[in-house]
């Protein structure tokens, strides 16, 4: 527990510096937080960068350029140790809100607003010591676009706003929590994972849509799944599957688990992300596209359990790269489209 402790305070003093700096001095926070062979993840169009100097000239230069001043709105904050795939030990923290901004200036050419603008995000670091190892940055760009009146896909299945964070207002995990609630947490989205990869199975090899009562083993009825741009949230059993679970079952075909980078859980929260968690095949009429080729998606879930089932989740999901693994840039769609020039 208190390596969990220290590494949530090595994490919250990188936040404190991060939040204060500015396009002059941030590549000098992140070099002062993280260690010298840092290594960072990002959605597309950033993908993965070695080293502070690169991560501040690739992403945080751009995006304290384009939304000042930025404020950062946290909902949920966990640590945890994540063994995963038969690897080592590692000390894992997440953070998940939204960062708040004027878009005063173009981001990744999208059209400034100069309105206020939020930037949904969820964000993992392996600390080593005092210091950051390793980052994974999600943040929803389709988000940003559909709030810039750039939105570029059909009409989502579920419904598109600014996400809140957990109804019981305690997501953000400043004290030391009892080991055996996070045991219990993580216990339950193994056991939610299980049964419902069994169901999938069986309605696969049935041809049957997968009842109800499958979910509700480890959901509340009122669940909320608040999914990314493009898909949408949804609430109660019966309007997310036929909202999401559904479409995504149905639609896409070829389904390849490929493990987690990280997996742990705190307390009632629990969190993983994958790079790439999953590969798939569209077959037709996931987001309103047709059938195209095999595609991987890099997914971020964190969850918070309510006694002895599952009550909110929310999803992150590079839906910008499992569209350009499909030969689908919206980004240059819109830039062609907005007359810009590339970045």
């Amino acid at each position: 527990m208190g390596d969990l402790q220290h590494a949530k305070q090595v994490v919250l003093e990188f936040y404190q510096d991060m939040d204060a700096a500015t396009v002059d001095d941030v590549a000098v926070v992140l070099r002062k937080h993280t260690t010298d062979d840092y290594s960072w993840r990002g959605m597309h169009p950033f993908y993965e960068h070695e080293g502070a100097d690169a991560v501040a000239e690739t992403f945080w230069v751009p995006t304290l350029e384009a939304f000042s001043p930025l404020q950062r709105r946290a909902d949920v904050f966990l640590a945890g140790e994540s063994v995963v795939e038969g690897g080592e030990a590692d000390v894992w923290v997440c953070q998940m809100g939204h960062l708040l901004g004027l878009f005063d200036r173009p981001w990744l050419c999208i059209p400034p607003t100069r309105k206020m603008v939020f930037l949904r995000y969820a964000e993992f670091h392996r600390v080593v010591g005092d210091q950051i190892a390793e980052t994974a940055m999600f943040v929803d760009v389709l988000s940003v676009m559909r709030q810039a009146g750039q939105y570029p896909l059909p009409p989502s299945t579920g419904s598109s706003h600014i996400h809140p964070g957990p109804m019981t207002h305690d997501g953000v995990l400043l004290e030391p929590q009892d080991p055996a609630a996070g045991a219990k947490t993580m216990d339950l989205v193994h056991r939610m994972v299980e049964v419902l990869s069994k169901a999938n199975g069986d309605a696969e090899s049935s041809g049957d849509r997968m009842p109800r009562d499958v979910l509700a083993q480890t959901w509340h009825e009122d669940m909320i799944w608040s999914g990314p741009e493009g898909i949408g949230a949804t609430y109660t059993i019966d309007r997310y599957q036929q909202q999401h679970q559904y479409p995504f079952r149905m639609n896409l075909e070829g389904k390849t688990f490929n493990g987690h980078i990280a997996r742990f859980a705190e307390g009632n929260y629990a969190c993983f992300f994958g790079w790439a968690n999953l590969t798939n095949v569209p077959s037709g009429g996931f987001l309103g596209l047709p059938a195209s080729r095999p595609a991987d998606m890099r997914v971020v879930d964190v969850y918070r359990r309510d006694g002895d089932k599952l009550a909110e989740n929310w999803v992150f999901i590079d839906l910008l790269h499992w569209l350009h693994m499909q030969g689908l840039d919206v980004l240059a769609r819109m830039r062609q489209l907005t007359g810009q020039e590339d970045l």
